[in-house]
């Protein structure tokens, strides 16, 4: 029996065009469109599936509704003697009622059941008035840099050309100086923190020293004091046994 013919539409109907450079990933888009009242099962098979990456790449379309499918031919080395042999099959059957396992359905389907349409590849390169206006952009490009640098270039040479030998000289003496006086209040800030430290440290210890004579000052007049005591009460004892 022979096959359906396809219930989809497809945008566009016969081929994928890729337009390059393909120096980079280049995409096109493949729409799906369900005009009928049923849901139908997708899937879209090429034969050179490491060539190109397909989001969706199988799915189902609600009926009335359509889905556009992401076609991404990656980087390559084209050669346009080469003819392109690639080719695209969008292929399609109506779902069953309360589908719940797509892949299972595929399997089971009969070849009557299946719908398939089949693209071709066209890669395009770009006009050749378009490359000779990208070129001439890129010329008047690089030919405004290499001005722009010229002109920078002769400005500080004509800067440099206005100093004479003894005015450069001067200014080179300057700048040694600068460097010196800037070396010298270095050196100069480092001794006052060293001369502040060394106070420091001699103030503390003097502080130190004065306290502890203090202290040592103190506990002698303490021990004076009691031995006078005593000797007040020694006499006393002696002398009142003289009376009696």
């Amino acid at each position: 029996m022979a096959r359906q013919d396809q219930v989809l539409l497809l945008e566009p109907q016969h081929e994928l065009k890729f337009r390059g450079p393909f120096s980079d990933v280049v995409n096109t888009t493949l729409k799906l469109a369900n005009p009928t009242d049923r849901n139908v099962c997708f899937k879209v098979k090429t034969t050179a599936p490491r060539r190109y990456c397909v989001r969706p790449n199988s799915g189902v379309i609600d009926a009335g509704t359509s889905i556009n499918v992401s076609v991404m031919l990656q980087p390559f080395d084209y050669d346009p003697n080469e003819k392109s042999k690639h080719k695209f099959m969008v292929q399609s059957m109506l779902a069953p009622p309360e589908m719940t396992d797509m892949e299972g359905v595929w399997k089971e389907a009969k070849p009557e059941e299946l719908m398939d349409s089949k693209l071709r590849c066209v890669f395009e390169l770009p006009a050749e008035n378009e490359k000779t206006h990208h070129d001439l952009d890129a010329n008047k490009m690089m030919s405004s840099n290499l001005l722009k640098s010229e002109s920078s270039t002769l400005s500080m040479r004509s800067m440099s050309s206005t100093l004479d030998d003894g005015e450069v000289k001067k200014i080179m003496e300057e700048c040694k100086r600068l460097q010196m006086e800037a070396q010298r209040l270095r050196e100069e800030n480092k001794q006052i923190r060293e001369d502040d430290g060394l106070r420091m440290r001699k103030s503390n210890v003097m502080s130190s020293q004065h306290s502890s004579h203090s202290m040592v000052k103190e506990e002698g007049l303490s021990l004076r004091t009691v031995a006078l005591i005593v000797l007040f009460f020694v006499v006393g004892v002696i002398i009142g046994k003289l009376v009696l």
